[in-house]
């Protein structure tokens, strides 16, 4: 198989069809390996699967039923965050503080605490939704940080219908008001991953930048640092 495969949409799709949608949906937002996966253009690309046109074109025997689509995606997506909520909240600092770890990483959680602060974790939980990796490792520093539960779930279930409904019906209007829209499902996919990194490049710039015009830490002086642990 060829490793480009894993993050094209379309092959995904046409492979494992509609299980494998659900299936990698849950993985990307509940299991912290799946980071890697094609979730905001995999959605896309179901919902113009969905579409007879498309479906024909990509070599489906049938279109996706786009009503299982729309509830099945959304309910796989919020499981998957509640599980990484749940793993984050049972295990959280001895998977984020382990310094041999290169995927669970103190900064992380740093970061998490970050967006927390700056949006409140309502706000948080939703817009993750939204950025790549960021969806996949915010759901479990917010267990880590003590996000109540209750409120977890409520934002949770907010974030996952946006992201995969919103994106499961632009998909499906395009797929059926565009003609010989397949064409262009490999460079829109593209495009959709290259708008979905933005937040993630200005954030690793704007740190670049802060840590270049920072002023040097002297040994010892270091401020020891605080996570938020909400109560419930």
């Amino acid at each position: 198989m060829d490793l480009t495969n894993l993050l094209s949409a379309e092959w995904w799709i046409v492979t494992f069809g509609l299980i494998g949608i659900l299936v990698i949906i849950f993985a990307e937002t509940g299991l912290l390996i799946g980071f890697f996966l094609p979730g905001d253009s995999l959605l896309v690309v179901a919902g113009m699967g969905a579409s007879a046109q498309v479906a024909s074109a990509v070599g489906l025997d049938t279109p996706f039923p786009l009503t299982v689509l729309l509830i099945g995606a959304p309910v796989c997506a919020i499981a998957g965050a509640q599980l990484g909520h749940y793993i984050g909240a049972k295990a959280g600092p001895r998977l984020f503080a382990r310094p041999e770890s290169r995927l669970f990483k103190q900064e992380y959680v740093e970061k998490a605490q970050h967006y927390f602060e700056k949006f409140g974790p309502e706000k948080a939980v939703v817009l993750a939704r939204f950025i790549p990796i960021v969806r996949t490792f915010l759901n479990p520093v917010a267990g880590m940080l003590g996000m109540n539960p209750r409120r977890f779930l409520i934002w949770n279930i907010v974030g996952g219908i946006l992201w995969t409904d919103g994106l499961l019906i632009f998909g499906y209007f395009i797929g059926s008001r565009i003609p010989n829209v397949d064409r262009y499902i490999l460079p829109g996919a593209a495009v959709i991953i290259l708008l979905s990194v933005i937040p993630i490049v200005r954030e690793i710039m704007k740190n670049k930048k802060a840590a270049a015009g920072a002023p040097p830490v002297v040994p010892g002086t270091e401020p020891k640092g605080k996570h938020h642990r909400e109560t419930a």
